[in-house]
């Protein structure tokens, strides 16, 4: 895919500042949301998907791609309005349903309600997508307040429990859960010590609930992104931070949304992936991972 990629996201993005949670339409240059390649061949036909944090960024990206392999699309995110309408209209272009409901996934009731919102929809739920997150800079551990901490770990894993839970009971034979967890995961920096923390636990959560619904045939993957350039850069780092965003890649670049949503398919499709579970696919431009 990269060889297609235009000039504008072969580098690194120019200077530039959000507050958090920052927002698609503001960002420069916008994201490339879907590649240019990508030939879908309904590989997710007639069933319905979750996705959090499917307003923007590389949820957004995973919506259209799952929209275009034949699934219908609940898309779960905060407050970004303006951001899930542009994704549920792709969606809905694409020929297929979707719905978007708004909320806080670190509220185990909001959680319920959301599923309940998606079954309603769609009368069914065949995959969800862990995907939400956020993230901020700290200059070091004593700059963590106990509030960053807590709300932190809320968003990027109690949501996951929380929102697993609420959709278990619904899940049939074949579905699948996929988490996006992290590089930091496997190589944390100390200015998102609490992200990485929870990036860490997604992976172990990844794996304990791949172990324990194996008997049900329903299949847990994650994904580890990183450095991927999303709304949360702009909202999470310093201007000049976001200048060289990507630059440490073997690629010399950031990744895009559109680079990473391929994934997702890949590990919803029973066709490509039925024989895989626990695992994790790394999308980082080119950094060794040893596990």
């Amino acid at each position: 895919m990269s060889a297609t990629l235009e000039p504008k996201f072969m580098k690194p993005p120019p200077p530039q500042k959000q507050e958090l949670p920052g927002s698609q339409k503001e960002m420069t240059p916008k994201p490339l949301e879907e590649g240019p390649d990508y030939r879908p061949s309904g590989k997710l036909e007639g069933k319905a998907a979750i996705i959090t944090g499917g307003d923007s960024g590389i949820g957004r990206s995973i919506a259209i791609l799952f929209a275009k392999e034949g699934a219908d699309v609940c898309i779960i995110y905060l407050n970004e309005h303006k951001d899930a309408d542009h994704t549920l209209a792709r969606v809905r272009e694409l020929g297929r349903r979707g719905v978007k409901v708004a909320g806080d996934i670190g509220d185990p009731g909001f959680c319920k309600r959301a599923v309940q919102e998606a079954l309603h929809a769609f009368g069914r739920v065949d995959i969800l997508v862990n995907n939400a997150a956020e993230q901020k800079e700290i200059s070091g551990i004593e700059d963590l307040k106990a509030e960053q901490v807590e709300r932190t770990f809320r968003t990027n894993i109690f949501g996951f429990f929380y929102l697993t839970d609420a959709v278990l009971p619904h899940l049939k034979k074949g579905a699948t859960i996929i988490n996006t967890t992290s590089i930091q995961a496997y190589r944390p920096e100390p200015y998102l010590m609490d992200y990485a923390c929870t990036k860490a636990a997604i992976l172990n959560f990844t794996r304990s609930l791949a172990k324990e619904l194996a008997a049900r045939n329903v299949r847990v993957n994650a994904v580890a992104p990183g450095p991927i350039w999303t709304p949360l850069i702009p909202a999470s780092f310093s201007a000049e931070h976001v200048a060289k965003f990507g630059k440490n890649t073997l690629l010399k670049r950031p990744g895009q949304p559109a680079e990473v949503a391929p994934a997702y398919v890949f590990l919803a499709s029973n066709a490509d992936s039925s024989f895989i579970t626990g695992q994790v696919i790394h999308i980082n431009g080119g950094s060794e991972m040893s596990s």
